[in-house]
């Protein structure tokens, strides 16, 4: 009798160590694949994530915000706001009032918070008390210390993907008073590859089992922490990819001969500046002559994109049909592009090819569960949800449209 009352003490005390009691803050790492397309994980080469498809849920993709890019999909992931609400509204844009200038690699400006509006996650969980740290992701390292994670890495593509799983580890094994309990990673190798070898590629291949190794790294370290048990992690990705011929490029200057036009942008999204008084013979010009890409006035942008009210964005905007490319270049030739990418992304967020990808596993998910497609910018509330923590009330994303993949509240 005491044998078998010693082997059920051991047990409670084991689920009561291992176990997370109600109330207590939960753990979450929140990783990035960036540009890693909604099917990629259907190569029988990814067995983490298939691990994660079958004890957590799994979505079959992950609809990214208009425009399709990094910086903004990212902050719309992080921060619940399209990026008409959040203000990035591209990779590369500028202040028509000050004249200032946005670039994704100028560090300055990717540093300036006076660009970003809303609020992203850890700033929402910093003031709930609640420590947080990122491995990068844009948006992390602005130069207002409240704006920032409690702990955070500078952008480095040099640090190598080992680093930056031992990072999430080494804080996760910090004094309890001093440990985040959430973690930003991001991984930028199937974007990388996808621009330079395409979607089809084998390069492509290589680099999406390689991402989901670095996976199996962060599982085989969690597995050796006290912790491991209460950690919830999330993957996702801010974008898809889609194939890009050499010879899809609409040469604009070529369509506005005779009228000077300042224009920004790039590639698969072009934004329309025309001097006063100018504006209706351009956009005439470009409707006329329109093809593989439509034109629009600002407040005639369908309603679907999300994507026009913000003194950001210009009068007039061109958006490139999937998988063609609008060059800006006055010198470019017209065809057969060499500096065209094999791979691109940027275009409608409701072309399949766009959609990312979502994993979740852990104590704050079904197991088992897989989903349609879900919302980038719901991403945020269902964060707010598994903390426990009021949102911001003026985001775009809707709790109701994610709060099923989570386990029910007992």
């Amino acid at each position: 009798m005491r044998r078998f009352l010693n082997i059920f003490i051991f047990l409670f005390l084991f689920l009561f160590v291992r176990l997370p009691l109600a109330g207590e803050t939960p753990y979450l790492i929140l990783i990035s694949f960036d540009g890693f397309r909604w099917d990629y994980a259907n190569r029988d080469i990814t067995p983490n994530l298939e691990r994660m498809k079958l004890e957590g849920v799994s979505a079959l993709s992950l609809q990214p915000v208009f425009p399709s890019k990094t910086f903004p999909s990212h902050y719309s992931i992080i921060s619940g706001l399209h990026p008409q609400n959040h203000g990035i509204i591209y990779n590369d844009f500028f202040n028509p009032a000050t004249g200032e200038r946005y670039k994704v690699g100028d560090t300055s400006s990717v540093r300036n918070s006076r660009w970003y509006s809303g609020e992203a996650f850890w700033q929402t969980a910093r003031r709930q008390g609640i420590l947080t740290a990122s491995c990068f992701w844009p948006g992390s390292e602005v130069d207002l210390t409240y704006r920032r994670p409690t702990y955070f890495k500078r952008y480095d593509r040099h640090r190598s993907y080992r680093q930056r799983v031992d990072d999430a580890l080494t804080w996760l094994q910090l004094p309890e008073e001093k440990r985040p309990h959430f973690i930003t990673l991001y991984f930028e190798e199937t974007d990388d590859v996808g621009h330079a070898y395409g979607p089809d590629s084998p390069e492509i291949n290589r680099a999406i089992a390689h991402l989901d190794t670095v996976l199996g790294w962060l599982f085989t370290g969690l597995a050796k922490l006290p912790v491991a048990r209460q950690v919830n992690v999330v993957v996702v990705s801010d974008h898809g990819m889609t194939i890009v011929k050499p010879e899809n490029v609409v040469n604009i200057p070529t369509l506005l001969a005779g009228t000077d036009c300042r224009i920004e942008g790039y590639d698969q999204v072009l934004f329309f500046w025309p001097d006063s008084g100018k504006t209706g013979k351009i956009y005439r010009q470009l409707k006329k002559a329109a093809q593989h890409f439509q034109i629009y006035r600002r407040n005639e942008i369908p309603g679907f994109y999300h994507f026009r009210h913000h003194p950001f964005i210009s009068p007039l905007v061109a958006i490139a049909d999937p998988g063609w490319v609008l060059q800006k270049s006055k010198d470019a030739v017209p065809a057969k592009m060499e500096k065209v990418s094999k791979g691109a992304h940027g275009y409608d967020n409701h072309f399949l090819d766009m959609h990312g990808i979502f994993y979740a596993i852990g104590p704050a998910f079904k197991s088992g569960y897989r989903t349609g497609t879900l919302r980038s910018v719901d991403i945020y509330p269902m964060l707010c949800k598994i903390f426990d923590i009021p949102p911001r009330r003026n985001i775009d994303g809707k709790l109701e449209r994610v709060e099923f993949i989570l386990k029910p509240e007992k």
